[in-house]
């Protein structure tokens, strides 16, 4: 046994199971079972050319060598990225913990109560910093929060306004740029006008919409927008601001001054700047834009007993459901990074955070005063943390960078200094050095911190914040050390048993391919640092890009999308820019088959394509004979085909390179959604298949854990042809010679979690990322061999194999009063989150084991399903009184003097022997998720309720 191999590690079952394994099948190799399941024609003919992998150890050294290559400068730029203060309970146990960061998404809320409530407390210090009545679970970026405030202004104009197809946007000159970028690409699709201007010298016309304010602008001004909103508003002009969120500890919320929508990003709530990200954004808006809001909303329900529970709330708002009608693509958020932002504001509580935040201002008053004594004059009328001050550039800059100093340099004579939390004394002294040895000036020293403020007094918070229990009782490391574990011990994640979400690939996330995360000279770098030195991160991005290259067959890679949905549009986005660039501005039909996940078309929409949906045949693959038709029928105006391979029931279809080649020979390109590529790698590829591009989530194939609903990295490759087109950044030039404008706010997107994907196919090298396929399409055709004669399984390859999922149809049960759901909660019982609920069938369940899980875990979640068939044998759809549909039983009930139930309590709690040693409670029953949505309320109770 080679112990320093990292494959022997990250693939769950050991050699001496195969057999077994092979028996079990009905195959003699796994070389038959993978000649069995995927067609022979798009086989691969060789290897992946990848470097050899390194051990564990080797690959730590090498990171750490890797990440002494970049510079970590004190960093004073801003544009939306600070410097942070990591509360090291925080660090340790929710960001370095999987107990945090291995959870999926809460959409069985009953085993992620913790989860939830954390998010809770989010989206209350989001609403009450604002002032705004309701926020969501957390976006993507600052930037992309931004563009959705616009999606949800123009989606929500008044009649008037879109029968007269009002279609204007003003934009403030404040706005951060990498936002306009982003706003410039979201808006050309969606037929929406930019006009950047001057806020004092808008006009308020009936042909806008809207309008973007910043807060305080780029480089610190401060303005009271209240004036503006007041006639925005008389002219039914909506408005949205981005804000500091550390800046409304101390200056008036945007609620207080009328806005419609509040974005931004939480980073300085103790998040590192990590080149990019992930950082959660913060989306809050007006109770009345509820269903129109983009993103995840947790909300207050509750249970089966009457008792508080907390779920995602409105559901019904989604993409999944709406399709291309959904204003929005987003079906992701941040919820790690925004749990750890939440509990920065819940170990800070109110008092901390004002104290923080008039700190940042003591220190940037204090400095502009001493700058002021050196004949270097800051022109912010009003600033909270950033100085924009006068001096020659070049000077500052050659003498700043010798002592490892960061300011930005707007232009030749003007200089931005955005001051942070971590700022000491020490740290504005040197400042004053660097500027004093620049103009050759006599030093000035600076004692203490300023007692005044350069805040108006009309713009000076007074309204009170987080005045709830939670944000007032956690502020020693103990106390906020045990809620965060009493928050975990809710949750079910990995580190507890195997979560087999088909079309998700919750695989292993390797301690090793974690602990870089960690490290400061990975994690404290800002993304628009000067590119030299960010010496190892180029080097690291780099050739991840050339790694998922050589994985996909393509020629060019963008790490800059920071969702899979992202990647969509931006694959999109690349092929409408390369028929524009062909003068086929026609080309706007995208062809999705009907069995496609929801955000392909929601995604297409976003880009401006026409959505022609075509059928799937009875055995669920494409319907060739009506692709066929429609690609003819639309040939004029074709410009895509959206597919999923293997297809989204989990079946390697092998007509794919005649269906490829149609859409070629129909003036359109391929775009291939990477969510199935742990069926793939090494095997066949997207380049082989005849796609054109391709997104990849690397929160699933490639390792970067799912954090409880995120982080997400959705890269997306192309072919030679569209390499051109890849995106690019306003400050950070990216992408290709003819670049379309930003994807997301950050050049190269979540680029910390980016080490992740690089460690995780450093470590496998082409032989363990080939077998990582290989086991996974073994584990699920396993699980399939043992479920199969108690459950139908719905479809399958021409020679009955699944590809790495698999769909159980559960539809039948309902003649004996079953559901599905009752299966999923029934599952809680026996310590297991439920397999992908009714999609992309209702009625199903979708099984992804991946290659990560052993065979006795697979055993154990074959024998609960097993056990529950045997439960849905007896049930009749005359009794609801049964294990059942009482599923899933807390220790309340189990503990509790009465038990009312036709069933012991051992069957409800303990109905398989294995269970008894490792028991995971769920929190709550069952929740009631009408409730939740008929009484809406997504923050923590008010005081009162505590009184």
């Amino acid at each position: 046994m080679k112990t320093d191999a990292f494959a022997l590690r990250h693939i769950g079952p050991r050699e001496s199971d195969l057999q077994h394994l092979f028996k079990t099948i009905g195959v003699d190799s796994l070389e038959q079972l993978i000649a069995e399941t995927i067609p022979a024609d798009i086989r691969l003919k060789k290897d992946l050319e990848l470097d050899a992998p390194m051990t564990e150890f080797e690959y730590l050294s090498h990171i750490q060598e890797l990440g002494n290559k970049n510079k970590v400068f004190k960093s004073y730029i801003g544009l939306g990225y600070h410097p942070a203060a990591i509360p090291a309970v925080i660090q340790r146990n929710i960001f370095e913990n999987p107990g945090w960061y291995t959870a999926y998404t809460p959409y069985q809320a009953e085993i992620a109560q913790g989860r939830l409530e954390a998010i809770l407390n989010y989206q209350t210090t989001i609403i009450e910093l604002t002032g705004m009545e309701i926020a969501n679970a957390s976006l993507l970026d600052e930037g992309t929060a931004a563009a959705e405030a616009m999606a949800l202004l123009f989606d929500v104009r008044t009649r008037d306004q879109k029968k007269n197809n009002i279609n204007k946007l003003f934009v403030s000159e404040e706005i951060l740029p990498q936002t306009l970028s982003v706003l410039q690409t979201r808006a050309t699709p969606k037929g929406i006008e930019l006009v950047v201007g001057n806020h004092e010298t808008f006009d308020f016309s009936s042909d806008f919409f809207a309008a973007i304010l910043q807060y305080p602008g780029k480089f610190g001004q401060v303005n009271d927008y209240t004036g503006f909103i007041t006639k925005a508003h008389a002219n039914e002009i909506k408005v949205a601001v981005a804000a500091d969120l550390l800046s409304l500890a101390k200056l008036t919320p945007p609620g207080e001054m009328g806005a419609d929508v509040v974005v931004g990003t939480s980073q300085r709530f103790g998040i590192p700047m990590g080149y990019g990200g992930p950082h959660a954004a913060f989306f809050a808006t007006k109770e009345e834009h509820k269903r129109s809001m983009p993103g995840r909303i947790i909300g207050v329900t509750i249970d089966a007993n009457g008792n508080r529970a907390l779920r995602m709330a409105l559901g019904t708002r989604e993409q999944h459901i709406k399709r291309e009608k959904a204003t929005s693509n987003i079906c992701t958020a941040q919820v790690l990074l925004a749990v750890m932002a939440g509990m920065y504001a819940v170990f800070h509580g109110p008092k901390g955070l004002k104290y923080i935040a008039n700190k940042v201002h003591a220190s940037a008053v204090s400095l502009a005063d001493a700058l002021n004594q050196l004949g270097v004059y800051q022109t912010n009328s009003a600033f909270f943390d950033t100085l924009l001050v006068k001096a020659v550039a070049v000077k500052v800059k050659a003498v700043a960078e010798k002592n490892e100093v960061n300011f930005f340099y707007v232009d030749n004579e003007t200089i931005s200094i955005a001051l942070n939390e971590t700022t000491s004394l020490a740290d504005l002294n040197q400042i004053v050095v660097i500027f004093a040895e620049a103009l050759g000036k006599p030093n000035v020293t600076i004692e203490q911190l300023a007692n005044e403020t350069m805040v108006p007094k009309n713009l000076e918070r007074t309204s009170t914040f987080l005045q709830h229990d939670v944000f007032n009782n956690h502020h020693s490391e103990s106390q906020l050390m045990r809620y965060i574990k009493k928050l975990e011990r809710k949750d079910l994640s990995l580190n507890h048993s195997m979560i087999s979400l088909g079309s998700c690939t919750m695989k292993l996330n390797a301690a090793a391919e974690m602990l870089p995360l960690s490290m400061a000279n990975w994690n404290s770098i800002h993304p628009f640092a000067p590119i030299e030195q960010a010496e190892g991160y180029q080097i690291m991005l780099k050739k991840l890009e050339q790694q998922l290259n050589v994985v996909t067959g393509f020629a060019g890679t963008t790490l800059q999308p920071n969702s899979g949905a992202q990647g969509e549009y931006a694959g999109l986005m690349t092929i409408r820019a390369y028929h524009l660039s062909r003068g086929d501005h026609h080309r706007n039909v995208c062809l999705i088959p009907s069995s496609a996940h929801g955000t392909n078309p929601a995604s297409a929409a976003m880009a401006g394509m026409e959505i022609i949906v075509t059928k799937t045949t009875p055995e669920g693959n494409i319907d060739v004979e009506d692709l066929r038709a429609r690609a003819i029928e639309y040939k004029d105006r074709l410009s895509a085909l959206m597919v999923t391979y293997p297809s989204t029931h989990g079946v390697f279809e092998s007509t794919i390179i005649e269906i490829t080649n149609l859409i070629h020979e129909n003036g359109g390109l391929v775009y291939m959604d990477g969510a199935n590529m742990n069926a793939q790698v090494g095997l066949t590829n997207p380049a082989t298949i005849g796609a054109d591009v391709c997104h990849l989530n690397l929160h699933k194939t490639f390792a970067i854990p799912h954090g409880g609903g995120g982080p997400g990295v959705g890269p997306i490759c192309v072919n030679e042809k569209l390499v051109p087109f890849l995106p690019t950044n306003p400050i950070i030039p990216t992408g290709g010679n003819q670049a379309i404008s930003a994807i997301s706010a950050a050049p190269y997107g979540s680029a910390l979690v980016c080490l992740i994907s690089y460690g995780y196919i450093s470590m496998l090298g082409s032989e363990g990322l080939t077998n990582a396929t290989k086991y996974a399409i073994l584990n699920a055709n396993y699980m399939k061999a043992r479920l199969e004669d108690h459950y139908p399984v719905l479809y399958s390859g021409e020679m009955g194999r699944a590809a790495h999922e698999m769909i159980l149809d559960c539809r039948a049960f309902k003649q004996q009063g079953v559901e599905v759901t009752d299966i999923a909660k029934r599952l809680m019982d026996y310590g297991f989150h439920a397999p992908t609920v009714s999609f992309p069938v209702a009625g199903t369940l979708m099984i992804e084991p991946t290659e990560s899980e052993d065979v006795a875990e697979l055993d154990r979640f074959c024998d609960a399903m097993i056990a529950i068939r045997k439960e849905i044998a007896v049930a009749t759809a005359e009794d609801h009184n049964t294990v059942l549909h009482n599923a899933p039983h807390t220790q309340a009930m189990l503990t509790a003097d009465v038990w009312n139930f036709p069933y012991t309590r051992e069957q409800a709690a303990f109905p398989l022997e294995y269970i008894a040693e490792n028991k995971f409670w769920p929190s709550v029953r069952r929740v009631d998720d009408a409730y939740g949505d008929r009484n809406l309320v997504c923050s923590c109770a008010p005081i009162e309720a505590y009184m």
